[in-house]
């Protein structure tokens, strides 16, 4: 409970994360946890899908912006992951714009890794 590590991202080699279990289940005081770090993944997955299925379509995004809230729980573990994005995807409509992301949520790799957790989605155009 009072121990703490480091995380280090190799391949790009853009710097080594302290962590510890206060950055987990209290405050993070500067330092990274777990949920952070999936959070950091699963949301640029999501985009990188999202990006890929519309460009696929022919509806190449502006702009994607995506937020991950990984919820954890001490006792339980994560409990749940709220996506949240905004695009710009000229000539799109809400409609088409929604299915695209409900499909990149169903089908980027991070979600389908972590299908044992609860993912909601919130999508919007800009």
């Amino acid at each position: 409970m009072g121990g703490q590590g480091t995380v280090s991202l190799d391949s790009s080699k853009i710097g080594t994360y302290e962590v510890s279990w206060p950055s987990r289940a209290e405050e993070p005081n500067g330092r990274t946890s777990p949920e952070e770090l999936i959070a950091a993944a699963h949301s640029t997955c999501y985009s990188m899908a999202l990006s890929h299925g519309l460009a696929g379509a022919g509806n190449p995004p502006e702009t994607v912006d995506t937020k991950a809230e990984v919820t954890f729980q001490p006792g339980e573990g994560i409990t749940g992951i709220h996506l949240t994005v905004r695009a710009s995807v000229p000539g799109l409509s809400a409609a088409d714009f929604d299915k695209a992301a409900q499909d990149a949520k169903a089908n980027c790799p991070v979600s389908k890794a972590l299908t044992g957790t609860k993912i909601t989605l919130d999508a919007a155009l800009l």
